[in-house]
């Protein structure tokens, strides 16, 4: 049992395997999932069902929902764990000034495999026709923002072993 995990986002594009690798690492590690697409207004949740993509202006206030909820302990377990896409180093900036420890778990893979992904799946609002968008608004993470990068290529199942032993080996102390 890993002690002191930090907040977590499981992070990438639509299609990645945000919600289904953060359940289950939440389900593994024992502390609250949620999904971020559960915080976004009838507004934004409309405009991607349009088919057309979200902007800052429509992201900030989702984004600090967020925040806001990775940073509450209400149910004392210390951390949780929030499925967003985190797709600019501005929108992590912003998720960080809420949650300073915060750690993003990066799914990432090929386009074709995101959108083969995406083509087998119904969504409530995000259609397959979003996916190039997003991909181009995608910011590198840099060498200053924690971070996990995950290879989707695995099962679900072995991407969250992987990832445990990550946050595993982020949790001993210098020296060991």
């Amino acid at each position: 049992m890993i002690t002191n995990l930090p907040p977590l986002v499981v992070m990438g594009v639509s299609g990645c395997g945000k919600s289904t690798v953060g359940a289950l690492l939440g389900e593994r590690l024992g502390v609250p999932f949620f999904d971020g697409d559960d915080f976004h207004p009838p507004a934004n949740k409309a405009k991607m069902a349009s088919g057309t993509p979200l902007n800052d202006e429509d992201r900030a206030p989702w984004l600090a929902e967020i925040g806001t909820a990775l940073a509450t302990r209400g149910d004392g377990a210390g951390t949780r764990i929030i499925a967003c896409s985190a797709l600019k180093r501005s929108y992590r900036d912003l998720l960080r000034s809420h949650a300073p420890g915060l750690v993003f778990i990066h799914l990432a893979g090929e386009e074709a495999t995101i959108s083969g992904r995406i083509s087998g799946r119904a969504h409530e609002y995000m259609p397959s026709s979003l996916l190039a968008s997003q991909l181009a608004t995608l910011e590198p993470l840099e060498w200053d923002e924690a971070h996990i990068p995950v290879d989707i290529l695995g099962d679900p199942a072995s991407l969250v072993d992987g990832i445990v032993r990550e946050l595993e080996l982020l949790a001993l102390p210098l020296g060991q």
